[in-house]
């Protein structure tokens, strides 16, 4: 089995990705559905999307184990076994190249420095004039994330970091860049535009198209810095900066310790939205001339993916 799939053609590997993770989905389906009332204190899924039962303590915790099995059993496991199938996973996965401190600095400068493009870009996807019901299921998720993110203390915001930052960042960048990047860019012989249909099914798949466009372009930066690295970690770094600030501003806005609201919608300038573009594009240039100088040369591993 593991040598038929290792013989795949690309299209084939992108069957068996996307088969293996469809097979996970309904498994996660099946078991949250019949363990969620007993861990929501009775409640159904569909109950606890009712405002007045959501911010019940038992259906929060609901909530978050529901969350992690989502992304470990979604996401992580499909990736693994793929990657398990493959041979020497931590290879395929690139996750054997250690992290270099200045390729670790220049990554996160990466994440930052786009943030205003991202912030703009969501403005952008307003424009699109989507139908009613993508508004109502934008809402239903935001709803649960505000309540997920509700944090009395420090304790609870360390098993949020946990839950909605790190394990998402390990087990997302394990299926999307790890397997699902790399069997793309065999079929398109392209690594760039393996990057922007990569980016495009992560945003697809998180079903949230009032923020498609923002999630698009943060996928395609982690997948840059991924390309030009070709190291995971700091694909894996990344999307974990990305996701903890958001947990620690929200935190620290909640204690008082911050004034401005991270969830409140700010206009970016287009002029900002540009030299954001700008000075992450240079950034992601030189992070892969570092990688170049560490000793990895996306281009000359881009050449041998297509051989």
């Amino acid at each position: 089995m593991m040598d038929f799939i290792r013989k795949a053609s690309p299209f084939g590997q992108l069957a068996i990705l996307l088969g293996l993770m469809s097979v996970c989905f309904v498994v996660f389906g099946v078991l949250i559905q019949g363990i969620f009332p007993a861990i929501s204190g009775g409640y159904t899924m569909v109950q606890a999307q009712d405002p007045a039962i959501m911010s019940k303590s038992s259906v929060v915790s609901a909530f978050r184990i529901s969350q992690f099995f989502y992304t470990f059993v979604v996401f992580l496991v499909p990736g693994v076994l793929f990657a398990w199938a493959m041979g020497r996973p931590a290879q395929y996965l690139r996750l054997n190249r250690g992290l270099p401190f200045m390729q670790l600095v220049l990554a996160v400068l990466v994440l930052m420095c786009s943030l205003y493009l991202v912030g703009a870009s969501a403005e952008w996807n307003k424009l699109a004039g989507l139908p009613q019901r993508f508004h109502d299921m934008e809402k239903m998720a935001e709803r649960q994330t505000k309540i997920m993110l509700q944090m009395p203390d420090s304790w609870t915001m360390f098993k949020n970091l946990l839950l909605m930052a790190l394990l998402p960042a390990i087990a997302e960048e394990v299926f999307f860049r790890g397997c699902l990047q790399r069997i793309v860019q065999k079929m398109v012989r392209n690594g760039w535009v393996a990057v922007l249909i990569t980016a495009l099914i992560f945003s697809a798949i998180h079903m949230q198209f009032l923020t498609f466009l923002p999630r698009v372009i943060l996928g395609f930066v982690i997948g840059a810095v991924f390309l030009v690295t070709g190291n995971l970690w700091l694909a894996i770094a990344g999307h974990f900066i990305n996701n903890g600030m958001q947990v620690v501003l929200f935190y620290l806005y909640q204690s008082k310790m911050i004034s401005r609201d991270p969830a409140a919608e700010e206009q970016v300038p287009f002029y900002l939205a540009i030299f954001s573009a700008v000075i992450t594009g240079l950034l992601i240039w030189r992070l892969g001339e570092r990688a170049k100088q560490a000793g990895y040369n996306w281009r000359t591993a881009e050449t041998e993916l297509k051989n």
